[in-house]
């Protein structure tokens, strides 16, 4: 083929597209269509979700958050625990169903400063009340639901659930039942299961859900803290004695002193122990442990003939330390079994039971004057 210059031209081939840019087209089939449409809808469904719940969460955080009005119905106890932020009680308040939402307790909580201080305790709320009011009851300590217990030095494990059973809901058979299970209560591995003297003496804040083993494990707890304190591992082992064996000379200073004369208390203790040949053989003859022996409690003199008791408690049959503790000793009768005074005595004599007044001696003859002095006290007083 020539052009309109008279040149030869190469005629042009037609190739069945392969792909690439250049395709052939295709009528496209109804089903096809309908394809591309469903694409198309969900995807703009989608589109429309995310677009809603982004709305939704900047509504959240910067528009009306949902809340109650008013102070609520019913009753609810809850709890603040410790570490709890304002984040973590909205979140709680709103599972408990008392606000309507975690924003609305954030937002009246983060513009009242009193919210810092809230305390960790139980208090009485309601459900459905508004963020503000229920704000008001958790900022307010005198709002807290409590009960508390006092538990004295000094008591022994019969005694301590005779004021559990006084001062709360719960029947003795039921702490009874609890102090079967050592582990549950957190008592350490040194007790052998005995909770005595690991009770520890100290005023408890009873809770509205606790349980006879919750009250039980909380003073074993607060045993743990104050060990942990006058060091009892390590002070027993620089003495040269088991924790275990520190606990029941704490039981036993708790038992026969006061203040200052705790720690010649156990220093009497350690020297008849370890110096048998001193006066008393090696035997305590501490009358607390025959009074235990005998199942008493209290302050009761003993006679000559219960001093005879064969009994493992009897320290005046027995040599050394009793098997364990015979009471609950507080924190400075433990920390006086761990710091024993350095001196000579072997012989102790209370010898006024008004005041507490102790003499100490290493001298038999003069422990015996001690006595005397008890004996005419006692003629003149009915403290004995």
């Amino acid at each position: 083929m020539l052009d309109d210059e008279g040149t030869t031209q190469t005629p042009e081939r037609t190739y069945a597209p392969e792909g690439g840019a250049r395709k052939a087209r295709k009528r496209r089939s109804p089903l096809g269509v309908i394809v591309v449409l469903t694409v198309i809808v969900l995807v703009c469904a989608g589109l429309y979700v995310g677009v809603s719940k982004g709305v939704d969460w900047v509504q959240d955080q910067f528009g009306a958050a949902d809340d109650f009005s008013g102070p609520g119905t019913g009753e609810v106890i809850f709890e603040v625990r410790e570490g709890d932020t304002a984040a973590a009680i909205g979140r709680s308040l709103k599972e408990a169903g008392v606000v309507a939402s975690v924003e609305a307790f954030i937002s009246v909580a983060t513009a009242d400063s009193r919210s810092s201080k809230i305390q960790v305790g139980y208090y009485p709320l309601r459900k459905e009340m508004s963020a503000a009011e229920a704000l008001e009851v958790l900022v307010d300590p005198s709002k807290q639901v409590k009960n508390l217990v006092t538990v004295p030095e000094g008591l022994r494990v019969v005694d301590i659930v005779d004021v559990l059973v006084e001062k709360t809901d719960f029947k003795r058979g039921q702490y009874e039942a609890a102090l079967k299970d050592p582990a549950a209560l957190g008592l350490p591995d040194y007790a052998n299961g005995n909770p005595e003297g690991y009770l520890f003496p100290a005023t408890y804040d009873i809770g509205p859900k606790d349980k006879p083993k919750d009250i039980l494990a909380k003073m074993v707890a607060r045993w743990r803290q104050a060990a942990d304190e006058v060091q009892l591992e390590s002070r027993a082992a620089a003495l040269g004695y088991t924790p275990a064996e520190l606990m029941t000379v704490a039981s036993l200073v708790e038992a026969e002193g006061r203040g200052d004369d705790m720690g010649k208390i156990a220093t009497v203790i350690y020297n008849r122990i370890e110096n048998p040949g001193a006066g008393t053989g090696g035997k305590l003859q501490i009358d607390a442990t025959v009074n235990y022996a005998l199942g008493r409690t209290g302050t009761i003199a003993v006679t000559t003939e219960e001093t005879r008791t064969e009994h493992p408690y009897n320290t005046y049959v027995v040599q050394g330390l009793p098997p364990g503790p015979i009471e609950a000793p507080g924190e400075e009768a433990m920390a006086a079994a761990g710091n024993p005074v350095d001196g000579p005595w072997i012989y102790y004599v209370t010898v006024d039971l008004k005041t507490g007044e102790t003499k100490f001696t290493d001298s038999y003859d003069e422990f015996l004057g001690f006595k005397a002095e008890y004996k005419s006290y006692c003629t003149t007083s009915d403290a004995c």
